[in-house]
């Protein structure tokens, strides 16, 4: 599973930091891409982090990224009233490989061969359907990622800054910095 995101926070038009890191671990495998209310997003997933935790030692392995999905979904649905946090979570268990999931605003929860949010992803729709293509390689795939993000970035004014790139694997995760002459 690849994932990746760009580093622009914004409070309105102004640009709060360029450098911000939305790819965010909530366990060794698992990650979560935010989109929506920094201070909403991030608290849930450390809320997220540290339900994982007690599970992952109480049931003496890894947890599942359906079961990290599915707690990001509860309290997006319970706190819908009150938080502004658009999802992903993708990453790697024994159980089910690479997978992602998407949990809008709102708190549905779905399990997608791709998934886009934020303020950029209504720009780079027909790209994705266009070029998304099941079964890529992993080089493939971060280069459809990387490609993706970089036209986004060009048209959202609210996007912008570095491409952070994650590999996630059984082996591991791999992660990649683009910036300036990098970019796709």
């Amino acid at each position: 599973v690849v994932i990746g995101a760009d580093s622009r926070t914004t409070t309105g038009s102004y640009v709060a930091n360029r450098v911000t890191d939305k790819l965010t671990p909530v366990h060794d495998r698992i990650f979560c891409c935010r989109s929506g209310s920094a201070a909403d997003t991030q608290a849930v997933a450390d809320a997220v982090a540290y339900q994982l935790a007690f599970h992952s030692v109480e049931l003496e392995e890894p947890p599942r990224v359906r079961t990290a999905a599915r707690l990001f979904q509860q309290s997006c649905y319970r706190y819908r009233e009150e938080l502004s946090a658009g999802i992903i979570v993708a990453g790697w268990d024994p159980r089910r490989g690479g997978q992602v999931y998407v949990v809008p605003m709102g708190g549905l929860l779905l399990r997608q061969p791709f998934a886009v949010g934020g303020s950029g992803s209504s720009y780079i729709y027909g790209f994705l359907d266009a070029t998304f293509q099941p079964g890529m390689s992993r080089s493939q795939c971060k280069e459809f990622v990387a490609r993706a993000l970089a036209l986004a970035m060009v048209r959202d004014g609210s996007s912008g800054g570095v491409i952070r790139l994650a590999a996630i694997t059984e082996e591991g995760v791999e992660r990649t910095v683009l910036a300036g002459s990098d970019l796709p």
